[in-house]
């Protein structure tokens, strides 16, 4: 087929005319991924008017182009400075299997962050084993917490002398570890791989949880066999669950001449953020919004949004489902609503709530990130929330499926009860019994009538 180029005779400049009014005349439709924009709220809303009745309000149409996609966000696939996705053929329009996902290096991992909880004693033996063969064995540089060291029982394991002089310390919320740290291992409970998502508020390296705690929900590791555990992973023979974030926004209200504004403030966090009444006796009294839209009020003890792995810690106290840490969700449970009708819902996780105190409500509402940092919402204030694009890649012990229902039986006890009886044991009952529904089925058929 000859194209225009080929016939056409006259000067450049003409034909760069004609090509502009073909394409006036026949519009192109093309599908285009939406540019993430660095800040979670839009310009426009930092300084927006006071919204208008809902009759006034535009209604959305049919063709109302949407602004966010109902898809939540692709997550970056690279861990640190070493660790990344392994890149396979099983991928479904640029979206891998979450099955298939493992931890591969594209350059041998030197340093790593060893996360114990402080003023732990029976960690400590642990601890100073594991640091001991990281240091001496695999020649590794290990970074520990300041105040981990500040322990006075550690000096009562003598060949930790040696070890001390060696070890890299950093002190949480002062000093920056990005592009520091390649691996992370946790020793302690779930608080411990909570801890490790605090640290890091953008690309989180993959972390190893070891169970020295409580529960150990989300701790598949046990610490018999470290060494053969640590050495699979380093070797890249470790498949991953990308935990999910909640990137959560707090914009303080602003006067009109703008004088007071304050910078929002920005946290990720890995279970959930709670909206709640706080220390007061009044009910709580919250707007839900959804991608602007206004969706309901809450009038409870308050509102828990929270990740699929959050949805197994506070959400399911209050009544939610479990999710899959897999599943690309955001799940809102209210916490004793005052309403019998006030049930959790499942949202997707490309989806922006915005959360705030409603401008009749009795008194402020407290808010809390992972069990921490507790800010204080006023009415005007705003929390948006959103999923993050930087997950928490938690290496499995097994994989994904196992773990997790290895966790749901060990420690919720997920649908355990005894066991029915076989049938065998229960042949004469059996055999009693159909013979008594044989005799009334036999009286039944005596005393029915005939047909007239």
């Amino acid at each position: 087929m000859l194209s225009m180029e080929s016939l056409w005779c006259s000067s450049e400049s003409e034909l760069t005319t004609l090509k502009l009014a073909k394409s006036a005349e026949r519009p192109e439709y093309r599908f285009s991924r939406r540019r993430s924009s660095k800040s979670l709220i839009p310009q426009a809303l930092l300084h927006c008017p006071e919204p208008q009745p809902r009759s006034h309000r535009r209604r959305r149409s049919g063709t109302w182009p949407r602004t966010r996609s109902l898809n939540a966000p692709s997550p970056i696939q690279q861990f640190g400075p070493c660790g990344r996705i392994m890149k396979n053929s099983a991928m479904v329009m640029q979206i891998q299997d979450p099955a298939s996902q493992r931890l591969t290096w594209y350059k041998p991992p030197l340093t790593v962050l060893v996360i114990k909880k402080v003023h732990d004693a029976s960690i400590l033996s642990s601890f100073v084993q594991l640091v001991h063969w990281l240091v001496h064995d695999k020649s590794m540089v290990v970074f520990v917490e300041a105040a981990v060291l500040d322990d006075t029982l550690l000096a009562e394991y003598g060949d930790f002398a040696s070890v001390r002089e060696r070890l890299m310390t950093f002190r949480a919320g002062t000093d920056d570890l990005t592009d520091k740290i390649d691996f992370i291992i946790c020793l302690g409970g779930d608080g411990t791989l909570l801890h490790a998502s605090s640290l890091f508020q953008q690309s989180v390296p993959p972390v190893m949880a070891f169970h020295l705690g409580s529960l150990g929900f989300l701790t598949p590791f046990e610490f018999n066999n470290f060494q053969e555990q640590v050495m699979n992973v380093l070797e890249g023979h470790a498949a991953l669950t990308l935990r999910s974030r909640l990137q959560c926004v707090v914009l303080r209200k602003t006067s009109g001449d703008g004088k007071d504004k304050k910078k929002p403030t920005t946290i990720l966090v890995l279970n959930e953020v709670v909206v709640d009444r706080g220390p007061s006796p009044y009910l709580s009294n919250i707007d839900l919004f959804l991608d602007g839209k206004h969706i309901t009020s809450v009038q409870g003890d308050g509102l828990i949004v929270s990740t699929p792995t959050g949805s197994t810690a506070y959400a399911v106290a209050a009544g939610a489902s479990m999710i899959h840490p897999s599943v690309p969700a955001i799940m809102v449970t209210p916490i004793c609503p005052h309403s019998l009708s006030f049930r959790p819902i499942v949202v997707p996780a490309g989806v922006e709530l915005k959360i705030t105190p409603s401008l009749e409500a009795r008194n402020v509402a407290s808010v809390s990130f992972d069990g921490r940092s507790q800010l204080t919402l006023r009415p005007g204030d705003s929390l948006y929330v959103t999923t993050s694009v930087y997950p928490v890649p938690s290496i499995c012990a097994q994989d994904q499926i196992s773990d997790w229902f290895d966790s749901l039986a060990e420690c919720l006890h997920w649908n355990v009860r005894k066991k029915q009886k076989q049938i065998d044991e229960l042949s004469d009952m059996t055999h009693s019994s159909s013979d008594t529904l044989e005799e009334l089925d036999v009286n039944h058929h005596d005393e029915r009538p005939t047909d007239t």
